[in-house]
């Protein structure tokens, strides 16, 4: 297996300009592939070179979508470019792995046909190993002090941290805490502002911003909340979600993206509508008065974790879809 590696560039300029490399034309090329796999993160950086390579070689190219950058929150003239952009990439490839239906979906949107040949291979929450056991999440549960929430994502807009900020500060009464786990380097401004809101909004005392953390110490964080919440703006499949599940964690989502694919309403946690801070302060009002349900949520989350796929047999799916990928061009 060969690795190839195009450097990371933060403005959407630069990344396309990575195009006009012939550098990595030349060392991708100069390799005899049975098939080249891709990142459609990657896609600006891609979606001209694959069709120099493709004069050059002639392996399939498959991409992996986690989920479009068009799906995100853009202004106008950005959602436009990013939209051609990635319509270019994907038209381009031979095959795709996709993370979830909803990003397969999406993603036939875009380019108005069938993306096939395809395979959902659904990414597996078990990176922490087996999690918490019913009775463990009892026990949590009968020695809880009020309601500690958990966030877990990098600081940046479109996790939604500032739609939970805005939503535990419309609170009619305390008894929660939050801690709020994720690099705050990714948009330092954004890390920034969301200190400044929960000082605002008066409930600093009640908010923990820890940064990133190792895996032990996460595993330390989902071991002793309550609840999980990341209200985003939009995710592709939502890992994160199926490992707090893992540790019987209820999750406070939004019905954009993926995450309802993971999360049924009002059975393993909550669905809002996407910036909605009113709606997920009620949400949070729920979990806070009704004790009993909060337990049931969170022993629904353990039970429906298990239905997933582990990474093992997501990854076998995916291996068996490339084989065939490879066999079907050599024949």
């Amino acid at each position: 297996m060969s690795v190839f590696s195009q450097p990371w560039r933060s403005a959407y300029f630069l990344r396309l300009a990575q195009n006009f490399n012939r550098k990595w034309i030349r060392e991708v090329t100069h390799h005899e592939l049975d098939i080249l796999l891709e990142d459609e993160l990657n896609h600006p950086s891609l979606f001209q070179l694959n069709h120099q390579i493709r004069k050059l070689r002639h392996f399939p190219i498959v991409t992996i979508v986690h989920h479009l950058l068009s799906s995100e929150e853009q202004q106008p003239v950005q959602k436009e470019l990013s939209s051609r952009v990635e319509k270019a990439y994907l038209e381009g490839v031979d095959g795709f792995v996709f993370n979830s239906v909803t990003t397969r979906q999406t993603v036939e949107t875009l380019l108005l046909r069938p993306a096939i040949p395809s395979v959902v291979a659904t990414p597996a929450g078990d990176r922490f190993g087996p999690g918490m056991n019913e009775q463990q999440i009892e026990a949590r549960w009968a020695r809880r002090e009020g309601l500690n929430l958990l966030f877990i994502g990098n600081l940046m807009r479109r996790k939604g941290l500032h739609v939970l900020l805005r939503a535990l500060g419309g609170l009619r009464q305390g008894g929660w805490r939050l801690r709020v786990v994720g690099r705050t380097d990714v948009d330092g401004h954004y890390a920034q502002q969301m200190v400044h809101l929960a000082q605002k909004l008066g409930i600093a005392e009640r908010v923990t911003f820890l940064g990133k953390l190792s895996d032990e110490a996460l595993r330390s964080e989902l071991q002793t909340a309550d609840v999980l919440a990341v209200p985003s703006q939009y995710e592709g499949f939502g890992i994160v979600y199926l490992e707090g599940m893992s540790f019987g964690l209820p999750c406070l989502a939004t019905t954009s993206g993926a995450a309802r694919e993971i999360i049924r309403d009002g059975v393993e946690g909550f669905l809002i509508p996407p910036g909605n801070w009113q709606a997920l302060s009620g949400k949070i009002m729920e979990l806070l008065d009704d004790s009993p349900g909060l337990l049931q949520m969170s022993l629904s989350a353990r039970r429906r974790f298990q239905t997933f796929p582990r990474w093992q047999e997501s990854m076998a799916r995916v291996r068996e879809f490339l084989v065939e990928m490879t066999g079907s061009r050599r024949s």
